[in-house]
């Protein structure tokens, strides 16, 4: 009687984990599949160059269909971490064109980030609070200080994977709200470059080359990113000044 008691809290806090990870388990298997039955192939070079004209095509004549269509695809690639998304920014910008192409871009990315941060958070925040006890919650309260500017530097200069920036945060208890306006506004002008390489895209695959995806860290791309970056900084630099200001001499 005594184990059958002592027992019902352990199951109890096993199924909880198991339904805690559920999430993360059915992303992970849907990944696996992706890979599984290379259906990865279809973000590709080729794929966007031997079907253009039918994607054209279809895109002019069901534009409600296929914009909608383009978004879930792009939110669940991004929900999966499915490599190869950039090829759907440049299928975006051919498709709709520089500015429609970004703003389809900016929405679905966004939306898949959620998706991933939200599931990450649900199923993985406990248990990194509990394996990086006091050294994670200072570094929790120093990422959550400044949030929004962090983001917005984290997704303006493409130093970190996309999927990792989706991680940390939610790792870290960044408010769901401001991962979002981090997200959505610091991806715009990465977004708006790719759109611009998509739409020129006909006449790049007609000439028999390959796009050049490493435009966005070129000197005149990168400067002006580096800078936005920058400028997202300066409510740190700020509030880090006049807190040095604030802290009496000897402390």
């Amino acid at each position: 009687m005594t184990e059958a008691v002592n027992e019902a809290p352990a199951e109890q806090a096993n199924k909880a984990l198991w339904k805690r990870l559920a999430p993360l388990v059915l992303v992970g298997l849907a990944l696996a599949g992706v890979f599984i039955f290379d259906l990865d192939d279809f973000l590709s070079f080729e794929m966007l160059k031997n079907h253009r004209t039918d994607a054209l095509d279809w895109y002019q004549q069901n534009r409600i269909l296929s914009t909608a269509s383009f978004v879930a695809l792009y939110a669940l690639a991004v929900a999966l971490s499915v490599p190869g998304a950039v090829w759907l920014s440049l299928a975006a910008g051919f498709l709709m064109g520089t500015w429609a192409g970004t703003i389809m871009v900016v929405f679905a990315a966004t939306l898949g980030a959620l998706g991933i941060f939200l599931i990450a958070r649900y199923a993985l925040a406990d248990f990194f609070h509990d394996k990086t006890g006091s050294a994670g919650r200072k570094m929790e309260a120093g990422f959550q200080e400044n949030a929004l500017s962090y983001l917005l530097v984290l997704r303006l200069v493409p130093l970190f994977p996309f999927w990792l920036v989706n991680l940390v945060p939610a790792l870290l208890g960044v408010p769901a709200r401001t991962f979002v306006i981090g997200t959505f506004f610091g991806i715009i002008p990465g977004t708006a470059v790719f759109c611009s390489i998509g739409n020129g895209l006909g006449a790049v695959i007609d000439r028999g080359d390959m796009p050049d995806l490493n435009t966005v860290f070129q000197p005149e791309i990168l400067g002006p990113l580096l800078a936005l970056a920058v400028l997202s900084l300066v409510p740190v630099i700020y509030k880090k000044m006049t807190k040095n200001k604030g802290t009496p001499h000897g402390e």
